[in-house]
Protein backbone atom coordinates (compact mmCIF):
# COMPACT_ATOMS: atom_id res chain seq x y z
CA UNK A 1 0.00 0.00 0.00
CA UNK A 2 1.20 3.50 -0.78
CA UNK A 3 0.61 5.75 2.22
CA UNK A 4 0.39 9.52 1.89
CA UNK A 5 0.45 12.13 4.63
CA UNK A 6 -1.62 15.18 3.69
CA UNK A 7 -1.04 18.47 5.46
CA UNK A 8 -1.40 22.22 4.99
CA UNK A 9 -2.19 25.40 6.84
CA UNK A 10 -5.46 26.12 8.62
CA UNK A 11 -8.22 26.85 6.12
CA UNK A 12 -6.21 25.68 3.12
CA UNK A 13 -8.52 22.91 1.95
CA UNK A 14 -7.56 19.73 3.83
CA UNK A 15 -11.16 18.76 4.65
CA UNK A 16 -12.27 19.48 1.09
CA UNK A 17 -9.43 17.32 -0.22
CA UNK A 18 -10.45 14.56 2.16
CA UNK A 19 -14.05 14.67 0.91
CA UNK A 20 -12.91 14.55 -2.73
CA UNK A 21 -10.58 11.60 -2.12
CA UNK A 22 -13.19 9.72 -0.08
CA UNK A 23 -15.72 10.09 -2.91
CA UNK A 24 -13.12 8.56 -5.23
CA UNK A 25 -12.92 5.47 -3.01
CA UNK A 26 -9.56 6.18 -1.40
CA UNK A 27 -9.03 5.04 2.20
CA UNK A 28 -8.72 8.20 4.25
CA UNK A 29 -8.63 9.27 7.88
CA UNK A 30 -8.45 12.75 9.36
CA UNK A 31 -6.58 13.33 12.61
CA UNK A 32 -8.83 16.31 13.42
CA UNK A 33 -11.76 13.86 13.52
CA UNK A 34 -9.72 11.46 15.66
CA UNK A 35 -8.89 14.34 18.02
CA UNK A 36 -12.63 14.94 18.50
CA UNK A 37 -13.33 11.23 19.04
CA UNK A 38 -10.73 10.76 21.77
CA UNK A 39 -12.20 13.56 23.94
CA UNK A 40 -15.78 12.29 23.83
CA UNK A 41 -17.52 11.77 27.20
CA UNK A 42 -16.12 8.71 28.94
CA UNK A 43 -12.79 8.79 27.10
CA UNK A 44 -9.65 8.87 29.29
CA UNK A 45 -8.28 11.91 27.43
CA UNK A 46 -11.27 14.02 28.49
CA UNK A 47 -10.64 13.27 32.17
CA UNK A 48 -6.93 14.00 31.75
CA UNK A 49 -7.71 17.36 30.11
CA UNK A 50 -10.11 18.26 32.92
CA UNK A 51 -7.62 17.31 35.59
CA UNK A 52 -5.01 19.54 33.96
CA UNK A 53 -7.10 22.51 32.78
CA UNK A 54 -10.19 22.37 34.99
CA UNK A 55 -13.57 20.66 34.97
CA UNK A 56 -15.23 23.89 33.81
CA UNK A 57 -14.23 22.72 30.32
CA UNK A 58 -17.03 20.15 30.35
CA UNK A 59 -20.32 21.58 29.13
CA UNK A 60 -23.67 20.64 30.66
CA UNK A 61 -24.15 18.00 27.93
CA UNK A 62 -20.90 16.29 28.98
CA UNK A 63 -18.99 17.40 25.88
CA UNK A 64 -15.65 19.17 25.96
CA UNK A 65 -15.92 22.93 25.45
CA UNK A 66 -13.45 22.97 22.59
CA UNK A 67 -13.68 26.74 22.08
CA UNK A 68 -12.75 27.46 25.69
CA UNK A 69 -9.92 24.94 25.58
CA UNK A 70 -8.64 26.54 22.36
CA UNK A 71 -8.79 29.97 24.01
CA UNK A 72 -6.57 28.66 26.83
CA UNK A 73 -4.00 26.71 24.83
CA UNK A 74 -3.54 29.07 21.90
CA UNK A 75 -2.78 31.90 24.34
CA UNK A 76 -0.19 29.87 26.28
CA UNK A 77 2.50 27.81 24.54
CA UNK A 78 3.17 25.79 27.71
CA UNK A 79 -0.49 24.86 28.03
CA UNK A 80 -0.58 23.91 24.35
CA UNK A 81 2.44 21.63 24.78
CA UNK A 82 0.73 19.94 27.76
CA UNK A 83 -2.42 19.34 25.71
CA UNK A 84 -0.42 18.06 22.74
CA UNK A 85 1.43 15.67 25.07
CA UNK A 86 -1.93 14.21 26.12
CA UNK A 87 -3.50 14.02 22.67
CA UNK A 88 -0.82 13.49 20.02
CA UNK A 89 0.31 10.01 21.16
CA UNK A 90 -3.32 8.83 21.27
CA UNK A 91 -4.04 10.34 17.86
CA UNK A 92 -0.99 8.65 16.33
CA UNK A 93 -1.97 5.24 17.75
CA UNK A 94 -5.50 5.64 16.35
CA UNK A 95 -4.46 6.57 12.80
CA UNK A 96 -1.77 3.91 12.73
CA UNK A 97 -4.38 1.31 13.71
CA UNK A 98 -6.53 2.47 10.79
CA UNK A 99 -3.55 2.19 8.43
CA UNK A 100 -2.90 -1.34 9.71
CA UNK A 101 -6.54 -2.17 8.97
CA UNK A 102 -6.23 -0.78 5.42
CA UNK A 103 -3.17 -2.95 4.85
CA UNK A 104 -5.02 -6.01 6.15
CA UNK A 105 -7.89 -5.20 3.75
CA UNK A 106 -5.46 -4.96 0.84
CA UNK A 107 -6.04 -1.28 0.13
CA UNK A 108 -3.78 0.01 -2.65
CA UNK A 109 -3.67 3.59 -1.37
CA UNK A 110 -4.23 5.35 1.94
CA UNK A 111 -4.21 8.99 3.01
CA UNK A 112 -3.88 10.38 6.53
CA UNK A 113 -4.73 14.07 6.97
CA UNK A 114 -2.44 15.52 9.63
CA UNK A 115 -2.42 19.31 10.04
CA UNK A 116 0.70 19.06 12.23
CA UNK A 117 2.39 16.36 10.13
CA UNK A 118 5.85 17.92 10.22
CA UNK A 119 5.48 19.46 13.67
CA UNK A 120 4.79 15.98 15.13
CA UNK A 121 7.69 14.39 13.22
CA UNK A 122 5.38 11.99 11.36
CA UNK A 123 6.71 12.53 7.83
CA UNK A 124 9.04 9.53 7.94
CA UNK A 125 6.01 7.25 8.46
CA UNK A 126 4.70 8.02 4.95
CA UNK A 127 5.76 7.10 1.44
CA UNK A 128 5.12 10.72 0.40
CA UNK A 129 3.75 13.96 1.82
CA UNK A 130 1.35 16.40 0.18
CA UNK A 131 0.84 20.00 1.26
CA UNK A 132 -2.28 21.99 0.45
CA UNK A 133 -1.67 25.72 0.18
CA UNK A 134 -3.40 28.95 -0.76
CA UNK A 135 -2.63 32.65 -0.56
CA UNK A 136 -2.61 34.39 2.81
CA UNK A 137 -5.53 36.54 1.64
CA UNK A 138 -7.67 33.51 0.78
CA UNK A 139 -6.71 31.85 4.04
CA UNK A 140 -7.79 34.92 6.03
CA UNK A 141 -11.11 35.06 4.18
CA UNK A 142 -11.78 31.39 4.86
CA UNK A 143 -10.90 31.63 8.54
CA UNK A 144 -12.87 34.85 9.01
CA UNK A 145 -15.90 33.12 7.49
CA UNK A 146 -15.66 30.59 10.36
CA UNK A 147 -16.32 33.48 12.72
CA UNK A 148 -12.77 33.65 14.06
CA UNK A 149 -11.39 37.01 15.16
CA UNK A 150 -8.07 38.28 13.83
CA UNK A 151 -6.52 37.49 17.21
CA UNK A 152 -7.81 33.89 17.12
CA UNK A 153 -6.42 33.48 13.62
CA UNK A 154 -3.06 34.96 14.60
CA UNK A 155 -2.72 32.67 17.63
CA UNK A 156 -3.59 29.54 15.65
CA UNK A 157 -1.23 30.40 12.82
CA UNK A 158 1.56 31.02 15.32
CA UNK A 159 1.12 27.47 16.68
CA UNK A 160 2.05 25.82 13.37
CA UNK A 161 4.88 25.86 10.89
CA UNK A 162 4.49 28.50 8.21
CA UNK A 163 3.04 27.30 4.93
CA UNK A 164 6.39 28.04 3.28
CA UNK A 165 8.10 25.58 5.65
CA UNK A 166 5.45 22.93 5.04
CA UNK A 167 5.81 23.35 1.27
CA UNK A 168 9.60 23.09 1.50
CA UNK A 169 9.38 19.73 3.30
CA UNK A 170 6.58 18.20 1.17
CA UNK A 171 6.93 15.91 -1.83
CA UNK A 172 3.90 17.46 -3.56
CA UNK A 173 2.03 20.76 -3.31
CA UNK A 174 -1.59 21.36 -4.27
CA UNK A 175 -2.70 24.97 -4.78
CA UNK A 176 -6.25 25.44 -3.46
CA UNK A 177 -6.64 29.12 -4.27
CA UNK A 178 -8.73 28.05 -7.25
CA UNK A 179 -11.95 26.26 -8.22
CA UNK A 180 -13.06 22.96 -6.71
CA UNK A 181 -12.64 21.38 -10.13
CA UNK A 182 -9.00 22.48 -10.31
CA UNK A 183 -8.45 21.33 -6.72
CA UNK A 184 -9.89 17.89 -7.58
CA UNK A 185 -7.84 17.65 -10.77
CA UNK A 186 -4.61 18.26 -8.85
CA UNK A 187 -5.56 15.60 -6.30
CA UNK A 188 -6.33 13.11 -9.05
CA UNK A 189 -2.96 13.68 -10.72
CA UNK A 190 -1.19 12.74 -7.50
CA UNK A 191 -3.41 10.10 -5.92
CA UNK A 192 -5.17 8.37 -8.78
CA UNK A 193 -1.99 7.93 -10.82
CA UNK A 194 0.08 6.60 -7.91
Amino acid sequence: MTLFGLTGGIGMGKSTAGDILHRRGIAITDTDAIAREIVEPGQPALMEICECFGFRLVRSDGQLDREELARIVFADAGARRKLEGMLHPRIRIAWQERVDQWRAEGQRLGVVIIPLLFETHAAALFDATVCLACSAQTQMQRLSSRGWSLEQIRMRLASQWTIEEKIKHSNYVIWTDTTLEAHAAQLERIFLQS
